[in-house]
């Protein structure tokens, strides 16, 4: 099992977190759970999703650091599994925060510094 795995967000969402203590995605009320990548997964989900955003961060989660549940799932009924992280995500589970820009072409680069 990995030990690190990764949320893509927005700077702005990331700086929100701060004023309550925890960091929770835009959709958890809705969703209950945090969408996470393991590193494989990063390039295709950031070009599928967040094609051409230019204000991302990267978060990395180390799992040793939650005190919730993550699961191993595809909820869209394709076959690929993609962790969710089922609770708030704690600061100390963030291990490092990177920067997240799409490219000129609106693709994206693996930043450097991440541990693969």
């Amino acid at each position: 099992m990995a030990q690190h795995i990764y949320h893509i967000t927005s700077e702005d969402e990331w700086k929100e977190a701060f004023a309550v203590g925890e960091y929770r995605s835009a959709d958890f009320e809705s969703e209950t759970f945090i969408h996470c990548s393991y590193a494989y997964q990063l390039m295709a989900v950031a070009d599928r999703l967040f094609r051409g955003k230019r204000d991302l961060m990267l978060l990395v989660i180390d799992l040793s650091q939650l005190n919730c549940k993550v699961v191993d799932e595809n909820l869209a009924d394709g076959t690929e599994l993609y962790p969710h992280v089922y609770g708030p995500l704690p600061f100390e589970a963030v291990v490092k925060v990177l920067p997240f820009p799409s490219k000129h072409d609106g693709g994206f680069m693996l930043p450097c510094g991440l541990d693969q």
